[in-house]
């Protein structure tokens, strides 16, 4: 039974200490802090829980990390047809694309003349690329490219080509990661909860496919993000479920997620927009929305290392103000991005932009790779800071 908002402030009181000390919410609990807390006190419980977990360095910095990558969308033919997105395209669309190699090599080439370190590469579940072209894509890219992380195809996309090829999806993953697949982002994930799928993606990875995939990426020793898309069917309880799940796997594990990273639908352009917007009053999803649910992940998902704050949805200044709210990554700087745009929302920005919002916002910029380690930038040491009076190069570098 879901319960009713609390304003108890003793029960709040023990709820928010129970956070921080690290013991696990159950989700009753957390569902009394989302409804019962202002969203200031909410958010400085998430800061406290964000400074124990990620705290100051030796130096009495504390870092907010981000990284430069470039999404690069191989094809935007789909046949999941899901109603929240503007990108897609089905086969025989005149818009419809399967890029050339010779393409995505000048992408990857302007991400590495710009300081990049990854691509992110996922796109449609197109009908006819089979895991093989996949592959053969990744083997050419770490034979001109060894530098450049892959970080690719999502979980739903994996499950896509295991029912394509009628192949488990083991054996899908092991063939991809001998090709070099470094890790997997947590798209496709929406809202992990079967009620909400079926209504907006029906087509698409079933939960428990979902989590199976990334199940299985961890038995091979491999690591991603996960991922919620919210602000449009779901309940706030749903969203709760939805975090339920990504702990519980991340427990079972051992750690497959590096950090998780909640978003806000964007209606703008897609099937379902106009209805489901309706069902929310006409309005989408309000920033005091994606803050209070920011803090929430923080104070619920305490064995997931990091959260990020999305500048790609939010926009620059609320993505400032969600590193004070349990926020410790800035996410990417992102030399392109396709699919949220393709639905209106554009937040374009560079790595100089990147660190003068984290630096006004009172923290250290610190470029990483996947893995959250740091990575080296010219005129710098590895934690940002400046070497003599040397000046990073990546400071004049539009991304």
């Amino acid at each position: 039974m879901t319960p009713a908002v609390t304003h108890d402030p003793i029960r709040l009181r023990d709820l928010g200490h129970k956070a921080i000390a690290g013991a696990p919410l159950t989700p009753d609990e957390a569902l009394a802090l989302y409804r019962g807390l202002d969203q200031p006190s909410l958010g400085l419980l998430a800061n406290d829980v964000r400074l124990r977990i990620n705290p100051p360095h030796a130096d009495g910095k504390v870092r907010v990390t981000y990284i430069v990558d470039r999404n690069i969308n191989p094809t935007n033919v789909c046949v999941t047809d899901c109603g929240f997105c503007a990108f897609y395209r089905s086969p025989d669309a005149s818009d419809a694309y399967v890029l050339t190699r010779e393409t995505i090599y000048k992408k990857v080439e302007e991400l590495i003349a710009k300081g990049g370190i990854q691509v992110l590469l996922q796109g449609g579940h197109h009908p006819r690329l089979k895991s093989d072209w996949f592959a053969e894509l990744f083997r050419d890219l770490k034979q001109r490219y060894p530098q450049v992380w892959i970080h690719g195809m999502s979980p739903p996309e994996i499950t896509h080509l295991s029912k394509l090829e009628k192949r488990p999806v083991r054996d899908i993953l092991i063939d991809l990661k001998a090709a070099g697949l470094d890790s997997i982002p947590g798209g496709g994930a929406e809202i992990l909860v079967e009620r909400v799928r079926k209504v907006i993606a029906p087509k698409k990875a079933t939960t428990e496919e979902w989590l199976e995939v990334y199940r299985q990426w961890a038995k091979l020793g491999g690591k991603g993000t996960a991922t919620m898309m919210f602000g449009h069917v779901e309940t706030d309880a749903e969203r709760i479920e939805h975090m339920t799940r990504v702990r519980d796997l991340q427990n079972e594990t051992g750690g497959v997620f590096t950090a998780f990273i909640p978003w806000t639908f964007q209606p703008e352009n897609t099937a379902m927009g106009k209805e489901f917007l309706a069902t929310r009053g006409g309005l989408k999803a309000t920033v005091a929305e994606y803050l209070r649910t920011l803090s929430l992940s923080r104070l619920y998902l305490q064995n997931v290392p990091h959260i990020q704050s999305s500048f790609v949805t939010q926009g620059m200044k609320t993505c400032q103000v969600g590193l004070a709210m349990g926020a410790d990554d800035f996410g990417s700087a992102m030399l392109e991005e396709n699919v949220v745009s393709s639905a209106g929302c554009t937040h374009p920005t560079s790595i100089p932009e990147i660190e003068r919002h984290i630096k006004d916002a009172g923290f250290v910029p610190q470029r990483r790779n996947m893995m959250y380690q740091p990575v080296e930038t010219p005129g710098t040491d590895k934690f940002g800071n400046p070497i003599g009076q040397k000046k990073a190069v990546v400071s004049s570098v539009e991304a």
